[in-house]
């Protein structure tokens, strides 16, 4: 569990939480930046396109987070009526967070090659700087996954025919228990399925370090 970091450890304890913060709340404004540009301004009237992780941390997702080791930010709220592009509009919104992840990430990565040349390794700004491309890489990837409510859902959603939207409103229903079933048994069972995933990316990011 996260939250036992803050006894065995509260310097990484801290770092882990403010690159928690960070790639929540850079993942939930990218979702509401996009949707206002495509016309839908229920995010920018609700108080959501800003920086502010307060406008963007849920109370049960941030509690899930230091003691479940997962958890989720507060959604953006969307009227896919308002958007310029009916279909793929949805799609464009989703998919604007897990990519302002991986721009973090190649950001930060980028940062880790300009100061390896003047910074000890095993410092706390590399340490920093590992959880910051390691969280976001990781919300990234997990996020799509097509499973409603993740953002890969509404993608596959887009992509499916509209005779299948019978399908899309029974997933959009079942696909949180379905989500929250698999990463229980995941973690209970030793299937490991998502632990074998996000390890691949996990040595890619060991490479920079």
């Amino acid at each position: 569990m996260l939250i036992s970091t803050l006894f065995s450890d509260p310097t990484i304890f801290l770092v882990i939480i403010l690159s928690l913060v960070y790639a929540l709340t850079i993942h939930e404004f990218s979702h509401a930046l996009v949707a206002t540009y495509l016309g839908d301004n229920t995010a920018k009237f609700s108080g959501r396109l800003n920086l502010n992780p307060l406008s963007h941390m849920e109370f049960f997702g941030t509690l899930m987070l230091l003691f479940a080791g997962f958890g989720w930010g507060k959604p953006v709220p969307v009227n896919p009526y308002n958007l310029k592009w009916r279909r793929w509009g949805m799609a464009m919104v989703s998919l604007a967070g897990p990519a302002s992840n991986f721009i973090s990430v190649a950001i930060f990565a980028g940062i880790v090659n300009v100061l390896s040349n003047f910074v000890p390794a095993g410092s706390l700004v590399f340490d920093f700087l590992f959880y910051l491309i390691f969280i976001n890489f990781i919300l990234g990837i997990f996020n799509l996954i097509p499973i409603p409510p993740l953002d890969g859902s509404k993608v596959l959603f887009a992509i499916l025919p509209s005779h299948m939207d019978d399908f899309k409103r029974k997933f959009s229903v079942n696909g949180p228990w379905v989500l929250l079933g698999l990463i229980f048994l995941d973690r209970f069972t030793g299937l490991n399925i998502f632990g074998n995933i996000f390890g691949f990316f996990i040595n890619l990011i060991y490479l920079l370090f």
